[in-house]
C-alpha cells in the first residue's frame, strides 16, 4: 500500500520552504486558537475531566502542511517518548483495521496522548483546535450550516446564548496554504490520515523531508 512519505517527489522538500510554510500555519493556528478562546470564554467552557475524550475519536487529517508540522514537533520530542508513541501509534492501527473489517465502532486514546495531556500541543492540527464548542459553515449560495458542541459541551453549557463561532474563514486559509505549500515543494496528490498514522509515518523514511535538496 502507498504510504504518505511514497507520494513526495524524489526531490526532497527543502528545508526553507518548510520553515515558511510553518511560519504561516503557526499564525493560522494562533488566530484559531484566539477565536476559539473567544467562544469557550463566552460560554465558560473548559476542556478538562471530560470522561467522552475527544482524543479517543478518530479524525482524518487532509493536509501535508500539518503532517510535516506533526512531524517537525514529533521529532523534539526525547527518543523514549518516540518510541512510546509510535508503540502506541502500531496498536491503535491494528485495533483499528481489525474494528472496521469487523464492522465494530472503536474508541481509542491517541497516542500522543499521555496523563490526559497532548504531548504535541503546540503542533497539533486544525480539528484538534476546533472541536468541541457549537461552530457554523457559510458556502457561497448555501444556507449556513449548523455543528454542535461536543457530549461534555453539552452537559455543562447547552442552556447559554449561542456564540457564533465561524469556521468558514479558518478552512478557506487552511485549504489556501495547504495549496500553496504543494505548488512550492513539487507535492501532488491528497492526505488522508489519522494521528496514529502520522506517528508511524514518521517513523519511517525519516530523511526523506525536510533536508536541503542536492
Amino acid at each position: 500500500m502507498e504510504t504518505l512519505m511514497d507520494s513526495l517527489p524524489a526531490a526532497r522538500v527543502d528545508a526553507d520552504i518548510l520553515t515558511a510554510f510553518f511560519d504561516r500555519l503557526r499564525q493560522l493556528f494562533a488566530d484559531m486558537d484566539r477565536k476559539y478562546a473567544e467562544a469557550s470564554d463566552h460560554y465558560g467552557f473548559f476542556c478538562t475531566g471530560c470522561e467522552d475524550n475527544c482524543c479517543r475519536t478518530r479524525f482524518y487529517h487532509h493536509t501535508y502542511i500539518e503532517y510535516l508540522f506533526v512531524r517537525e514537533g514529533f521529532n523534539k520530542l526525547e527518543q523514549p517518548d518516540r518510541q512510546r508513541s509510535q508503540k502506541k501509534a502500531q496498536a491503535i492501527c491494528r485495533q483499528s483495521g481489525a474494528a472496521d473489517h469487523s464492522g465494530q465502532p472503536l474508541r481509542l486514546m491517541c497516542p500522543l496522548n499521555e496523563a490526559g495531556l497532548c504531548t504535541l500541543y503546540a503542533y497539533r492540527p486544525m480539528i484538534c483546535r476546533l472541536h468541541g464548542i457549537p461552530h457554523e459553515l457559510r458556502k457561497p449560495g448555501r444556507p449556513v450550516v449548523y455543528g454542535p458542541g461536543c457530549t461534555c459541551f453539552d452537559e455543562r453549557c447547552s442552556g447559554r446564548s449561542y456564540y457564533p463561532f465561524d469556521r468558514t474563514p479558518f478552512y478557506f486559509k487552511m485549504a489556501g496554504l495547504e495549496n500553496a505549500f504543494k505548488e512550492a515543494a513539487g507535492l501532488t496528490g491528497r492526505v488522508k490520515l489519522t494521528i496514529a498514522e502520522m506517528i508511524l509515518e514518521c517513523g519511517s523514511r525519516n530523511a526523506e523531508v525536510g533536508k536541503p535538496t542536492q
